[in-house]
Parts: C-alpha cells; structure tokens; sequence
C-alpha cells in the first residue's frame, strides 16, 4: 500500500486549496530554479533511473523517449513539448482529476521537462469534451504567467510559452501524430512513421508527446529522487499510478497507488469489494477498453503492473480498471466496445475501416446469438488481420477486446448461439441502439 507520504497527487479529489498559493503549500513551485540549474542531461538521467514508464498507454521509458530528441537546437527548427489530455479511452479518466484538482503538477512539470529538451514551448491538447477541466488548468496556466514562473521573462531564466489547446471530441486524437495534425488545424490523421516526432513533429519540428500523467510526477521524482520513485512497485514497473476503478465494485474511484499493487488488495482497500463479493467476479478489463479482458481466476491475486498484466495477455495500459460481475452480459459488452472503434476508426487504413465495421456487426449478431460457430474463428482471425497492419494502434484496440473475448469466453458464445437455434427471436436487437 502506498503511504500518504509518498503521493504525489495530494488534491486529486479537490478538497484543498486548487489555486497556485495552495499548490505552493502543497509542495508544488518548490525552488524549480535549483531543478533546472542541473542541466538537461542530468534531469533527463534522472528520469531514466527512476523507471518512469509513460502512462499513457505504452509505457515506454519516459527519459528514453526525451533523450531521442536532438541535442543541439536549431533556431529554424524550434523543440516542442505536447501534452496529450485527449483522455478518451473509455474508463479513463485520471488526467481529467489532474487539470481540474492539481494543475499546477502539470504546468511545473511542463516547464522542467521542456527544459530537458530544448523546447521553449509546450502545447496541451485537452480532450473537447472536458470543459471545467480546461478552464481550471487555463486558471492555473493565467496564474503562473502572472507570478512569473512562465513566459518570455519569468524568475527561473529559461524562456517558456504554455498553451491550452482544446480539441473537438475526436478518439483518434489520442494518437500523438493525429493530435500533432489536429494542433495544426488538419484532420486527426495519424501519420506514417518514419519520421518519428522527435524528428520531424509539431510544425515539422522536433517535438516530444507524453502523457498528462507522465510530466506532472516529474518535478517531485526530481526533489525526492530517482531512487525514492524506483523502490516503490516492482523493477521495472515503478512508482506511484493513478487508477480508474469503474463498474461493478461497490465504491468507484480514482486513486493514485503504488504499482504492482494486487487487483484484490486495490478493490478491497480502495473500492470497498466487489459488488456481490468475491465469488461474483466474471472478469476485468485492466487497462482500459482497448486491452484484452481477463478472468476472475487469472486477475484476481494478480500485481497490476505492465509486465504482470502483459503476461496474461493483456496489459495496464492507462490503468482504467473496468470490474465486470456475473450480471454482466460479456459478448455484449465487447460488442459495444466494437461499435465505438467503428465509430472513431478515422478511415485512413483499410483494414482499420473495414475491418471494425465487420467486427461490430458479426459481434452484433452474436450477442443474440444469430451465428455459426465457425464464425467465431473466423472473427478471430479477421481481428489478427487488422491488429498490426495500420498505421497507428487504433486496429490493435478494436481488435483486442474481441480477442479476449474468444480467448477466454468461447464457450459463452458457443452458449449464446445454441440458445438461439433452439428458440430464434422473431426480432433482432440493435446493439449500437444503445
């Protein structure tokens, strides 16, 4: 269990003071000069010797990621940081807590990590549905302007801009080169790689992409110390994580944690068990709705971290815990994830805009059950046509769910269409209805 001593997100509920003098009391704009007066290559090292993993989705190093940025800084070729608060996955909804409760964690944190690579300038760019959450964090951006901890001339020395970008509500914005066009006022279209950002990004600059998560834990592993962040979970799956425990537990809640935390010690310590206790558990999406489903038994004792989950074939991705019990209607529950990767497939790939519509609607009919059997396999092996064949993951995260379904639950599905060559409904029900 993490102690309150080490959390880093200490209003996450907004219970405290929100404004720049309670962030200062709380610990936040604490001598940020002294931080920066280390240099780029020693915040950048430090980063790396905490195993900060991004926390986004990937988890890919995150000192990695900004040591991949040119040293030298061209004039022409200004560096850019962009923050992704696009935030739509659903059952995600941990960075919304961080602009609306703690922005100044992010403001700080963008200046430090800028500083590391050379940027002078950092754009945000905040989901568009999240309203209250762009004003707050535009309130916190105003008042670090008007303390001067940013700008052209602010008291640290180092020239920094910060802007607010919101976006219009687009899933495929949460890809980092389609939230790169989208800033640009393009389409959100992800964009082939090579060349990667760090090369060629925002305004054809070198630019970096992180996470809301990943930039405002930055400046206290920098005043702690890598080591402090690198003992809290297991080697390589450190530090504190912010989870989103959705669905069927009886007290649903964000809450930052110790990694490596078991599923169970999490639910009953956190979201007060679940709802029917124990034995009603069915199954659990872990990571958000884009990770494959994993069962009761599998899941249950089980340290949610990236490479625990990985090896059950899933993953902690942005560690959105959906809790699903035996009340749960599991093919439709998939089937609805299918329509909403139909639905927010920007089209560019074919496999990825074909291929989630005939997912959605085989999975459509198997809810009722108006199915052969040996479409199941089919259905599998379409979705391992589209997982790794576009351009950017949105095929993977429409083709997992259903691949975690078959995987685990075949026999559900196989159930489900028995049933319905017994007694066929006159009638067809409309998932996407819903």
């Amino acid at each position: 269990m993490l102690s309150d001593a080490d959390r880093i997100f200490t209003n996450l509920y907004g219970l405290g003071d929100r404004s720049l003098a309670g962030a200062r009391k709380r610990g936040q704009w604490d001598n940020t000069k002294a931080l920066l007066n280390r240099g780029r290559d020693a915040i950048i090292a430090e980063v790396k010797d905490s195993g900060l993993r991004g926390r986004g989705g990937a988890g890919f190093s995150t000192g990695m990621k900004w040591s991949f940025m040119p040293k030298e800084v061209d004039p022409a070729r200004p560096h850019y940081l962009v923050i992704n608060a696009d935030e739509s996955e659903p059952g995600t909804c941990k960075d919304r807590e961080i602009m609306r409760n703690d922005p100044h964690t992010l403001v700080e944190g963008a200046l430090v990590a800028s500083y590391a690579m050379g940027a002078h300038a950092c754009y945000v760019y905040v989901r568009g549905e999240f309203i209250a959450e762009r004003i707050a964090l535009q309130r916190a951006v105003d008042e670090a302007y008007e303390a001067g901890l940013i700008g052209k001339n602010n008291i640290h020395g180092y020239p920094f801009d910060f802007y607010v970008h919101h976006g219009a509500g687009a899933y495929i914005c949460g890809e980092e080169t389609a939230l790169i066009e989208s800033i640009e006022g393009k389409k959100g279209m992800p964009r082939l790689k090579p060349p990667f950002p760090a090369n060629v990004g925002l305004y054809g600059c070198p630019t970096t992409v992180n996470n809301v998560e990943s930039i405002a834990v930055v400046p206290t592993i920098l005043r702690r110390g890598a080591s402090w962040f690198a003992g809290i979970g297991r080697p390589n799956n450190a530090g504190t994580k912010l989870f989103s425990v959705s669905g069927h537990v009886n007290k649903p809640c964000n809450v930052e944690e110790a990694m490596s935390i078991s599923f169970r010690e999490l639910i009953d310590r956190h979201c007060g068990g679940i709802r029917g206790g124990w034995d009603n558990l069915l199954a659990v999406i872990p990571g958000g709705s884009s990770v494959r489903c994993v069962p009761a038994h599998e899941i249950i004792d089980c340290p949610m971290d990236f490479d625990s989950l990985a090896a059950l074939g899933s993953g902690l991705g942005t560690a959105a815990v959906i809790v699903m019990d035996k009340s749960t209607d599991i093919i439709r529950a998939i089937a609805r994830l299918s329509y909403f990767y139909k639905h927010e497939s920007c089209g560019q790939c074919t496999p990825c805009r074909e291929g989630t519509g005939w997912m959605w609607r085989v999975m459509e009919r198997m809810v009722e059950g108006r199915a052969h059997k040996r479409e199941i396999d089919l259905l599998f092996d379409v979705s391992k046509k589209i997982e790794g064949h576009t351009i950017c993951a949105l095929g993977d995260a429409a083709a997992w769910p259903v691949q975690g379904l078959i995987t685990h639950f075949r026999d559900v599905i196989e159930q489900r269409i028995d049933q319905y060559s017994a007694n066929p409904h006159p009638e067809p029900v409309q998932v996407a209805a819903e």
